[in-house]
């Protein structure tokens, strides 16, 4: 608990919370996500999480943020020096794979509100786009890497929400690997051919 000076405990405050905010997320949800929640959870008072952030949005976005450095972490194992359209169809399993080992997670990064001027939230998404982007760039040469990046990123983003929601067959990782791996070599076959 706080001490009198108005010192904390932690000696990370910042840390804390969001080791608590993510805590809360594995159990509850976003619903269960509130300042006073997460102040709960890391044993300060209802008013030190406001020290860093100074609203819901900020938490999420510095959540969010560190899912998205998680996010990359788990492309680059699953390839890291992409060159052919399968190393790139590996990426889009371990993009899926993410979403469907953090569901909690995943739809923070991408279903919450947050604050859109989160410098760290703002540099983690564009870390990610530029990954995607020099991937395709590596890959695809001389396709226009804005427009293909941004298909890749749909599709795979769109099987990942649908295997999230029950939409798509997500009863074994083999299965999930099966049709994430078949879109998007449908997907590539089509820009390589012009269809």
């Amino acid at each position: 608990m706080p001490q009198a000076s108005g010192s904390y405990h932690h000696g990370d405050l910042r840390a804390a919370c969001l080791r608590a905010a993510r805590e809360l997320l594995e159990e509850d949800g976003s619903a269960g996500l509130s300042l006073r929640a997460v102040a709960r959870r890391a044993g300060v008072s209802a008013t030190a999480p406001y020290r860093h952030y100074p609203d819901r949005d900020a938490l999420v976005s510095a959540v969010a943020a560190e899912g998205y450095r998680e996010l990359a972490g788990y492309l680059a194992a699953a390839h890291s020096a992409p060159e052919t359209p399968d190393d790139l169809a590996a990426i889009a399993v371990a993009y899926v794979r993410y979403a469907l080992d953090h569901p909690a997670m995943f739809r923070v990064m991408f279903a919450e509100p947050c604050d859109p001027n989160n410098q760290e939230r703002v540099a983690a998404t564009a870390a990610i786009w530029d990954y995607v982007g020099g991937i395709v760039r590596g890959v695809f040469l001389g396709a226009d890497p804005d427009a293909l990046s941004n298909a890749v990123w749909a599709v795979v983003h769109g099987l990942a929400f649908l295997h999230l929601d029950g939409k798509l067959d997500a009863t074994t990782p083999e299965v999930v690997d099966s049709q994430v791996r078949a879109a998007v070599n449908a997907l590539f076959t089509a820009a390589r051919t012009g269809a």
